[in-house]
């Protein structure tokens, strides 16, 4: 009996999803549970498995479409069947929104001469196109559609939004602008062909760009004596190396610790969601994680109620899959809370933008030995090492003294580790 392929829903609220790859062509056979497709979802490009054994035919979907929910995209047939007739045309090709524009304020500034004129009759707009608009503040009546059949994508609604930042900051400054975009010109016509971006990659790059125009960030940083972590590492490593066959990291210390000042922290566990704060029941912890050419945020549920070895094998279970892009999507799912640590690639400090909608991530830097003052010692100064941390919060959710007494607890729990983690 034939067995439909239909576009799954990999997260909460999902509508559609777009099809990045086939991993087996028509007429091939699939057993179950060997990869079938990628679909590219807001958060990740998803591997999904196959839910049957069969023979892969009757494809209607081609990488690049976006397909909606539940609609079937090909048969799993049996050997000499054909694909069932279907009762209703299948929908390929990009899922539009075709609701009539509700009447928004007029731009601040109208689009150059040069533009294409928006189409006459219903605009078309993607889903993600509308939602980026809304949030920016730019009338979609005011701009032509690079789509197909003229729809608005994000990118449409990303350029007309930059070009209104000239008329708002001053004929000095955007001819700054207009010149350094002139140069920039200049140097790709004799510069190398440029690589396009991986489908993971080009998620990346317009959910963080979304993210920097949305969301309005305020940074803390502090710096702390990462003694008693190291102190913590060198007496929990050996055991847990010894009976797990794991080696701890300090990012697998900082989960555990974070995540318990988390537990008593709720508003910056808390999420914003449709103009609302939404607090999380569970402390569930992101770590950013670098693939190929791009980065995934991939999850520690209830990491508050781990210990440091369930936490540094759930750790390097993900970062295995990850690298070979075979994160589920319960692995990048749910995160309450992100940790990143650039710390190995000896970068001293940074600061992260946040993943949406959580209300805050935390930047790691290297920990190097410095000089420090040691107040009441005999020797009034002292090396010890320390480490960076940049806290990045979204105003929305996290005014400045919830960030910093937050950010200061994390500082007290980093230096009583040795004591905390073995509790």
């Amino acid at each position: 009996m034939a067995v439909s392929v239909v576009m799954p829903a990999l997260e909460m609220a999902q509508e559609t999803g777009k099809l990045v790859a086939w991993k087996k062509k028509e007429g091939e056979a699939v057993a179950k549970g060997e990869p079938l497709l990628e679909v590219e979802t807001d958060k990740a490009v998803v591997e999904v498995e196959a839910l049957a054994e069969g023979i892969l035919g009757g494809i209607t979907a081609r990488p690049g479409d976006v397909v909606p929910v539940g609609q079937t995209i090909a048969w799993l047939l049996q050997p000499g069947e054909q694909p069932p007739s279907v009762t209703r045309p299948l929908q390929t090709g990009r899922t539009l929104d075709n609701r009539p524009v509700a009447a928004a304020a007029a731009a601040t500034a109208a689009p150059p001469a040069t533009q294409a004129a928006p189409p006459a009759g219903p605009i078309r707009v993607s889903p993600r196109a509308r939602r980026l608009a809304k949030e920016l503040g730019v009338d979609l009546r005011t701009i032509a559609g690079s789509g197909p059949d003229g729809e608005i994508v994000a990118a449409d609604v990303q350029s007309a939004a930059a070009r209104r930042r000239p008329a708002l900051e001053g004929p000095t400054r955007a001819l700054e602008r207009e010149a350094i975009s002139r140069a920039a010109t200049e140097r790709a016509g004799v510069g190398p062909a440029l690589e396009p971006p991986s489908s993971i990659a080009r998620l990346m790059a317009q959910r963080t760009t979304e993210s920097w125009a949305t969301v309005p960030h305020f940074f803390l940083g502090r710096e702390v004596d990462g003694s008693a972590l190291v102190a913590a590492r060198d007496r929990l490593g050996p055991a847990i190396e010894r009976n797990r066959g794991i080696r701890i990291t300090y990012t697998d210390l900082l989960t555990a610790l974070v995540a318990r000042v988390l537990a008593r922290h709720p508003r910056m566990n808390a999420s914003w969601i449709d103009n609302t704060i939404k607090p999380n029941p569970q402390v569930n912890i992101g770590l950013a994680m670098a693939v190929a050419d791009a980065v995934v945020v991939a999850v520690v549920p209830e990491a508050d109620r781990l210990g440091v070895a369930d936490i540094a094998e759930r750790r390097r279970d993900l970062a295995e899959r990850a690298r070979a892009n075979r994160l589920s999507p319960a692995d990048i799912t749910g995160a309450t809370f992100t940790i990143s640590n650039l710390g190995m690639y000896h970068v001293d400090s940074f600061t992260a933008i946040i993943v949406p909608p959580q209300a805050g991530i935390l930047a790691v830097g290297a920990m190097t030995d410095r000089v420090v003052p040691m107040p009441g010692a005999l020797i009034p100064v002292g090396i010890r090492p320390m480490l960076s941390l940049t806290l990045s919060c979204d105003h929305r959710v996290v005014d400045g003294a919830r960030g910093a007494q937050f950010l200061h607890d994390v500082v007290e729990a980093i230096e009583r580790a040795d004591r905390l983690l073995l509790e």
